[in-house]
């Protein structure tokens, strides 16, 4: 007697609340708030974009925390993933961008660990709590949301952060310039075992380039720049650098 063959995964309608549009609006409305305390929008382009990446660093963060929170969760989906997924690890990354959620559900860390279980059929480090991959992020999640709100609040309204002594440009500075040194080094060493442990094998070099390589990439060149402002604040004594003439 012949095993039935199992039937591939059925594609849901689109819904517009999903994972994707949750995202994107995240991100809207955060930067949206930050720019709205700009007294005259006077953020120079690069310190804009930096904004934008700060908010993204801030709901990966959340993202990060879900992670350790639900771990076991993450191994069991990532295992009925391997057979649901073999050979289509594409098609399980549409799947999770295009979940439909209820309102219920924006903050149910259950479904946004699903992010995790997908990821990890292209990096299987990040299901087992003992890697060095789960622990960085988990880390950063746990780390670095208070700083990365701090550069927000100094950048959009860098007159009032002065005035306060916790917003003072010395803590700024200090702060921030050890969190983003923190998140870079955190992703080279990532990439490099990445790497080293060839777990590139077995996917094409352009599932590889975009969701290894496009997305560690915004935590090293961004906070290039994010460690290039905090010298600057450092240096001049002031929060003046964020400025378009800045």
């Amino acid at each position: 007697m012949t095993a039935a063959k199992a039937s591939p995964p059925q594609r849901r309608s689109f819904s517009p609340l999903n994972i994707g549009t949750a995202t994107a609006l995240f991100l809207v409305l955060t930067t949206s708030f930050f720019l709205s305390l700009s007294p005259s929008n006077s953020l120079s382009l690069p310190a804009t974009s930096l904004l934008v990446f700060n908010n993204i660093n801030i709901f990966v963060a959340l993202n990060e925390i879900v992670l350790g929170r639900h771990i076991s969760l993450i191994q069991s989906d990532y295992r009925k993933f391997l057979i649901r997924y073999k050979g289509n690890e594409w098609g399980a990354v549409v799947d999770f961008l295009t979940m439909p959620l209820k309102l219920s559900q924006l903050f149910d860390g259950r479904i946004w660990s699903k992010m995790w279980s997908t990821y990890s059929l292209y990096d299987p480090s990040y299901q087992n709590h003992e890697s060095f991959g789960f622990f960085i992020d988990f880390g950063n999640g746990m780390s670095t949301i208070p700083p990365t709100l701090l550069m927000n609040f100094a950048m959009v309204s860098p007159e009032s952060s002065a005035a306060s002594g916790i917003l003072s440009p010395l803590v700024v500075g200090c702060v921030c310039i050890a969190m983003y040194w923190q998140v870079m080094y955190g992703t080279i060493i990532y990439v490099l075992s990445f790497v080293f442990n060839r777990r590139y094998e077995g996917k094409t070099a352009l599932e590889v380039a975009l969701f290894v390589g496009f997305s560690n990439s915004l935590w090293f060149f961004w906070p290039i720049l994010a460690i290039y402002y905090c010298v600057c604040i450092l240096r001049d004594g002031t929060l003046d650098v964020f400025g378009g003439s800045g």
